[in-house]
C-alpha cells in the first residue's frame, strides 16, 4: 500500500463510500448492538463521526503550526460518543457522511510541507502524512465493528497487509509469528518465535486485532491459538 497521503486519501473516500452504503443498507435502529461489547451501533457511527473531527484539527494544527489536540480530553472524547449514539439513524448515517466531507477538505488544504510537518501527539511524534492512514483504518475497522454484513474477508489487500504488519509489530506482550498464505514470508508478532500461525492475511489481521476468534487458522506445532492482548 502506498504511503502518499494523497494516495491514501482516494483510499479513504472509497472506505467510507463502502460504509456509508452498508449504514444505508440496515434497519434504522441505532440501539443494535455493534460487535464492540458495550457500545451500539449508535456509538460506533458516532465515534466515526468525531473521529474524522478529531483529525480535522491534527490536519489543521500541520497547516497553521497552531498546536490543536486531536481531542480536548479523553473524558470528552467518551463523552460525545455517549451524546450521540441515541440520535436518529438518519442522523447518525448524516454526521458520518458530513464529518467525511470536512476531513475530505481539511486535507485538500494541505501543502507537501504541511503533510511534512511532525506533531507532537502524546504516543510520540509522528509526521501529518500519517493521518489519512489513521482515517482509513479506523473506517476500515470499524465496518467491520458495525456488524453489517461487512467482514475483514471484503478488506482490500493492500489494506490487509499493511494492518496485518502494523499490529504484529506493536503488540506487547505476545510472542509468535504469523505466516499469510501465498505472501512468501513469515511475520514476527511481539518478540516472535514459536508457534507459527498461518492462514489467509485478512483472517490473520482479524484474529490479531480482536476482530475474529481465529477459527481456521492453522497452529505449528499444534496446539491451541495463543492469547492475544487487546489491541488498540
Amino acid at each position: 500500500m502506498s504511503a502518499d497521503p494523497l494516495v491514501l486519501l482516494d483510499d479513504v473516500e472509497r472506505a467510507t463510500s463502502r460504509l456509508l452504503a452498508t449504514a444505508g443498507s440496515l434497519d434504522a435502529d441505532p440501539s443494535a448492538p455493534s460487535l464492540l461489547p458495550g457500545w451500539t451501533r449508535g456509538h460506533l457511527l458516532t465515534h466515526v463521526a468525531r473521529n474524522a473531527d478529531s483529525l480535522v484539527n491534527l490536519l489543521t494544527w500541520a497547516r497553521t503550526g497552531v498546536v490543536t489536540p486531536q481531542y480536548p480530553s479523553a473524558g470528552q472524547r467518551e463523552a460525545d460518543i455517549a451524546a450521540g449514539a441515541d440520535r436518529p439513524w438518519t442522523v447518525l448515517v448524516a454526521d458520518v457522511r458530513d464529518s467525511a466531507d470536512r476531513f475530505a477538505k481539511a486535507a485538500a488544504m494541505l501543502s507537501a510541507g504541511d503533510w511534512a510537518a511532525h506533531l507532537d501527539l502524546p504516543n510520540g511524534p509522528q509526521p501529518a502524512a500519517l493521518v489519512p492512514w489513521r482515517r482509513l483504518r479506523e473506517v476500515e475497522v470499524h465496518h467491520v465493528d458495525l456488524a453489517g454484513g461487512y467482514t475483514a474477508a471484503d478488506w482490500p489487500a493492500a489494506f490487509t497487509h499493511r494492518v496485518l504488519h502494523e499490529v504484529a509489530a506493536t503488540l506487547d506482550g505476545v510472542a509468535l509469528t504469523v505466516r499469510p498464505d501465498g505472501l512468501g514470508h513469515r511475520i514476527p508478532v511481539g518478540a516472535g518465535g514459536s508457534p507459527e500461525v498461518s492462514g489467509p492475511a485478512y483472517a490473520l489481521a482479524a484474529w490479531l486485532t480482536g476482530r475474529a476468534t481465529g477459527d481456521g487458522l492453522t497452529v505449528d506445532p499444534p496446539g491451541p491459538l495463543p492469547p492475544i492482548p487487546d489491541w488498540t
